[in-house]
């Protein structure tokens, strides 16, 4: 009688090397990032699309509002004549309160621009970020890099 030889194979199919486990790995890795940049790239599509619709109703938006401010002060210039006031005086009156609406506004977006700088961002993207918050400078933004002070110097 023949004695039985251990069969390595007898267990089922052999596992697959290393280097094939890495390659298929590498294709499931690709496929993946395949996947996440076919769907960013449609959703980015349908953001534009919305963007675009977007600017549109605010466009209409804008003209519809204009319309119904000049209505109003048509409306209070003649109420305003009606009383009394001299036409001129009115309407330098309007004149007056929207010159300081406006400059309200003007003042309100400069404190904003600063924002669109992305200061945290930029703190935290540097390579060794000043951890307190710098106030806005009064002076005109610079290409230049903000200067780091000497710790030592202290």
């Amino acid at each position: 009688m023949a004695e039985p030889t251990p069969d390595t194979h007898a267990a089922g199919p052999a596992s697959p090397g290393l280097p094939q486990q890495l390659h298929g790995l590498w294709r499931d890795v690709q496929g993946l990032v395949s996947d996440r940049v076919e769907l960013l790239s449609l959703e980015l599509q349908r953001a534009v699309q919305a963007l675009i619709q977007i600017v549109a109703l605010l466009v209409a938006v804008a003209i519809l509002g204009v319309t119904a401010w000049l209505v109003l002060w048509g409306a209070l210039i003649r109420l305003l004549v009606s009383a009394g006031m001299p036409l001129a005086g009115a309407l330098l009156l309007a004149i007056a309160f929207n010159v300081v609406v406006m400059a309200l506004a003007v003042m309100r977006v400069k404190r904003l621009l600063p924002q669109l700088r992305l200061p945290a961002t930029r703190r935290h993207l540097m390579l060794s970020p000043d951890p307190r918050p710098q106030p806005p400078a009064a002076t005109a933004p610079t290409d230049e890099p903000p200067a780091v002070p000497d710790p030592a110097a202290r």
